[in-house]
């Protein structure tokens, strides 16, 4: 797979300029694919809680939370290289 850290980009794409017809005349790289899988990690746990439930930005733990999803982030990029 991939040897770069945060696992290379996510969604990226080329884009052709209008006065540049052929080849592409750039790329956007966009967000990091750590950072898509920590979103999507970081999404399913805050979607996970109760009403009934403190969150944890209600408890100050914002913090924490983020980097508890960049570690399952981190996790998933190293799933990523197991055969």
């Amino acid at each position: 797979m991939s040897a770069a850290p945060n696992g290379g980009p996510a969604f990226p794409y080329a884009f052709h300029l209008p006065d540049a017809p052929g080849e592409p005349s750039g790329v956007n790289l966009g967000m990091s694919l750590r950072d898509w899988f920590a979103g999507k990690a970081l999404q399913g746990w805050l979607a996970s809680y109760a009403p009934e439930t403190a969150h944890p930005v209600k408890r100050d733990t914002a913090d924490d939370v983020a980097t508890e999803a960049y570690a399952m982030a981190d996790a998933m990029l190293r799933a990523r290289e197991k055969p």
